[in-house]
């Protein structure tokens, strides 16, 4: 998720710059935070200029309207600090502390990662092997792409597909299996050749969730819980929602409907792709994760999770990543020298330390682990709201600390870098605005746009007329379901039932020379949406036109 805030799961070296709406609003009032973990053998290692991070956190939550946040800071191998901050959920009295759950989101992919290297370790495959050793019948959409598609590219974001290319097939969530997600890849078309650009997806890791299942001999659940979880002493982590029970220590996820009002979002399960970002977890079992990779892979006890040379694979660039300006002069400091992606992991630099990072988004949450390995420095931050700019504000201020480096208001220069991106948002409305023919009424009768469109790779939306209105439902996908409103000709808005996707999409019909829908193509109306809707890769035919699948 999401182009909403320059996307967690996402983007090159814009990562770096993710945003999220404003906030406009005043901070509810919320209990005191419960006092932070701090190791008193090393309590001296917290830099003077964390003393008021307390209070720095809280005005990060009051500026971006984030209800609850958790942070851990690990340093030469000891927990420096894990402290929650605000509430778990608007209206309740609940406090976040360190052990609350999150969704971690694309955080999950190091674990992805990782678990393919400790198997690799075992002999039960080689990151080099073909993804077609393993699973005979996978397919991309180029029978080159298929046959040379090794177990490493699946890892590193350089397949050839578009931004995002199928996350439609199980974001929101979708009926779809696993295999029956990879099964479509086939039908996903290619943006580019293969291993010539950096381009985020997720399906590739659904993918490498099957490889790991082949390879092990178990579900990814119990292969990630009993080889990773148990022996790091991530008690409290989980695969996926689905594990989550009554009375749990777990944050509430918030959104802004509509992009302006802040209100809970309930759970998501990501049963049919958990290797791309399904992870449940709290910042006490995160910073145990972090020192293991500080550590090189291995345990407390001296055992090792995983090689030192299998770190220096995941930790090695496999694609590099264009670097862009900062999107205002206040985020000068974060400009790059070098970006890439290696094996679940982003690469870059930060006043000239190695960074080796990622962030993960979730309906309701963000998050970003970052990694200053010649520091052995490691900082988490977990959000219960979709505000990246909350956790690159946090984050940041950590590094600094760290670093010997003056205080830089970080809340302001993120603040001036989301109005900026709302300013954007607001433009491009407009511009559809002033392009619009507002007496062009639509060019059949409503009953002439119903019907069912078949995409080759996502499968069946359906339009129907009720009560003299147009209704969209995506058949797979329970919360894709919506009102059509004229717009144009023949292009409507689809707005959705569900106010919380920020997913409003336009819905244009060609139409042939005898008046007949030809072929329907969507795309999102705002700028803000997140990429994972990627309705623009669409094709949808009437059914009775489209090729047998």
């Amino acid at each position: 998720m999401s182009l909403r805030f320059l996307s967690p799961r996402l983007v090159g070296c814009c990562a770096l710059l993710v945003l999220s709406a404003p906030l406009w609003a005043q901070q509810p009032a919320t209990a005191a935070a419960p006092p932070a973990v701090v190791a008193g053998s090393n309590a001296s290692a917290v830099p003077a200029q964390l003393e008021d991070f307390t209070a720095y956190v809280d005005s990060v939550r009051k500026q971006f309207d984030v209800p609850g946040i958790a942070v851990a800071i690990v340093k030469d191998g000891q927990v420096v600090l894990e402290q929650g901050y605000g509430v778990r959920e608007l209206g309740k009295p609940e406090t976040v502390d360190a052990r609350t759950r999150f969704a971690i989101a694309s955080n999950t992919k190091a674990f992805t990662a990782a678990a393919l290297q400790m198997l690799a370790e075992q002999g039960k495959l080689n990151m080099d092997d073909r993804v077609i050793d393993h699973l005979p019948w996978f397919q991309m959409s180029d029978p080159y792409v298929t046959r040379e598609m090794r177990i490493r590219d699946l890892l590193a974001h350089r397949s050839g597909l578009g931004l995002g290319a199928g996350d439609l097939l199980y974001w929101p969530p979708t009926s779809y299996s696993t295999k029956e997600v990879v099964e479509r890849l086939r039908n996903v078309p290619l943006a580019t050749s293969f291993r010539s650009a950096y381009a985020y997806d997720n399906i590739l890791f659904a993918v490498a969730t099957l490889v790991i299942e082949q390879a092990s001999g178990q579900s990814y659940a119990d292969f990630i819980r009993e080889r990773i979880f148990t022996p790091v002493g991530m008690d409290e982590s989980l695969v996926d929602m689905t594990y989550l029970k009554p009375g749990m220590d777990v944050a509430m996820g918030h959104a802004k409907f509509n992009f302006t009002e802040l209100k809970p979002v309930p759970p998501m399960a990501w049963s049919n792709n958990p290797g791309a970002g399904g992870i449940y977890a709290s910042v006490h079992d995160l910073a145990k994760w972090m020192n293991v990779q500080l550590a090189g892979g291995r345990l407390p006890d001296g055992k090792a999770l995983f090689s030192e040379d299998s770190q220096k694979q995941m930790w090695s660039m496999l694609t590099p990543m264009k670097i862009s300006e900062p999107p205002v002069p206040e985020l000068k400091d974060i400009r790059p020298n070098f970006a890439g992606y290696g094996e679940g992991w982003f690469l870059s630099d930060y006043r000239g330390q190695r960074l080796v990072w990622h962030t993960g988004g979730w309906p309701g949450m963000v998050s970003r682990v970052t990694l200053v390995p010649e520091l052995k420095l490691g900082v988490v931050v977990l959000t219960n709201q979709e505000s990246g700019a909350a956790f690159n504000a946090v984050t940041y201020r950590v590094l600094d600390a760290y670093m010997g480096r003056d205080k830089k208001d970080w809340v302001a220069a993120y603040a001036a870098a989301v109005k900026k991106s709302e300013g954007n948002a607001d433009d491009s409305l407009k511009k559809h605005e002033a392009s619009r023919d507002k007496s062009g009424k639509p060019s059949l009768p409503l009953a002439g746009y119903a019907g069912t469109f078949r995409d080759p790779w996502y499968g069946d939306v359906i339009v129907s007329q009720q009560g003299g209105k147009l209704r969209l439902a995506f058949s797979k996908t329970a919360q894709l379901v919506g009102t059509m409103e004229p717009w144009q000709h023949s292009t409507f808005i689809v707005r959705w039932d569900d106010r919380a996707l920020n997913a409003d999409a336009f819905v244009s019909y060609a139409l042939d020379a005898d008046g007949k829908v030809r072929e329907v193509r969507m795309q999102p109306v705002s700028p803000l949406t997140d990429f994972s809707f990627d309705f623009q890769d669409l094709r949808l035919a009437p059914v009775k036109a489209a090729k047998a699948e």
